[in-house]
């Protein structure tokens, strides 16, 4: 199964769920920026929860397809279009050799994975076909999808019929917002920081500057202050780490986030809300966060996770 790029006009790249085990090496994670959706997109045309999808953002793309195949399209901020129809996301859908399947941008969300029976095929680099654009190298020669390439699929779990026509309902999946309320877990240099300032960042919203990108989503509002200002030794990140550089605005860490930091850092996004936060729209989101415990992140991310497992069904 094949499906040809005709028309690019956003930034589509190959990721799966990252490289695991080389964060040591100093190699960032990447994978994709919204993991549950493509995590959902893969489960609903049968594919292993690591398989490699398509990510899309920031503008429309078109594809054809060369063979009859499956496909699966979740996140959010766009309308998927097949040969003459519209569909909703979060399906899964039949789709003719010589058909065109269309992703339009909308103005709200920012990423969708497009997902294809057998999963997408593509020599992988350190155990994963994830693209890293910064470091040049995974998914296509380490670079966006480009007009003519053509993606190639694995063979399928199961005939193509019994994939199509699957559904994960509403009910299972995040609730996207543009101006969401994020879940933090208190980071180890939240003392660095004064409490009129820890106050603040868990009171005032903050704006998605138009400068976020895979590495990082830069916020802009209050300046925190920190009462110690010591020098820090760089040690570990991962994606939702909160740092707050001298500037006093925060930084999250996503996907592409280095892999240590000398920052000091206020909290961490819990990991079942890193998908809302990554479908905010920079220029016009605005975020408020909440402390949470270890715990309660835990048993959330838990129940995120076992709707997903759960409930696809083919009604």
């Amino acid at each position: 199964m094949t499906l040809e790029a005709i028309d690019i006009g956003a930034l589509a790249t190959i990721q799966d769920s990252g490289r695991i085990g080389w964060r040591k090496f100093g190699v960032p994670t990447s994978g994709a920026m919204d993991s549950f959706a493509y995590r959902a997109a893969n489960a609903l045309v049968g594919n292993s929860p690591r398989a490699a999808a398509l990510e899309i953002g920031l503008g429309d793309i078109t594809f054809r397809a060369r063979r009859d195949c499956v496909i699966a399209v979740a996140g959010a901020g766009y309308q998927l279009s097949v040969y003459i129809w519209d569909f909703p996301l979060w399906s899964s859908y039949y789709v003719r050799a010589g058909w065109t399947i269309r992703l339009t941008k909308l103005d709200s969300g920012m990423w969708a994975y497009l997902a294809l029976t057998g999963g997408v095929q593509t020599q992988g680099r350190l155990g994963s076909a994830s693209t890293n654009l910064r470091a040049h190298f995974g998914g296509l020669d380490g670079r966006q999808l480009q007009t003519g390439d053509v993606i190639h699929a694995g063979a399928p779990s199961h005939a193509l019929s019994d994939l199509a026509a699957r559904t994960l309902p509403e009910s299972a999946r995040p609730v996207y917002a543009n101006n969401p309320v994020l879940d933090v877990i208190p980071g180890p240099q939240e003392n660095f920081f004064t409490d009129e300032s820890t106050a603040t960042f868990m009171s005032q919203p903050y704006s998605l500057s138009v400068v976020s990108d895979r590495m990082g989503y830069r916020l802009e509002g209050a300046a925190l202050t920190r009462r110690d200002n010591s020098e820090l030794v760089s040690e570990g990140m991962t994606m939702g780490a909160i740092q707050v550089p001298a500037s006093g605005q925060p930084i999250v860490m996503m996907a592409d986030s280095p892999t240590t930091g000398g920052y000091p850092k206020i909290g961490a996004v819990a990991s079942a809300d890193l998908p809302l936060l990554a479908q905010c729209t920079p220029g016009r989101s605005k975020i408020r966060f909440r402390e949470t415990t270890v715990a309660k992140a835990e048993k959330k991310y838990r129940e995120l996770m076992a709707g997903l497992d759960g409930v696809i069904n083919s009604d």
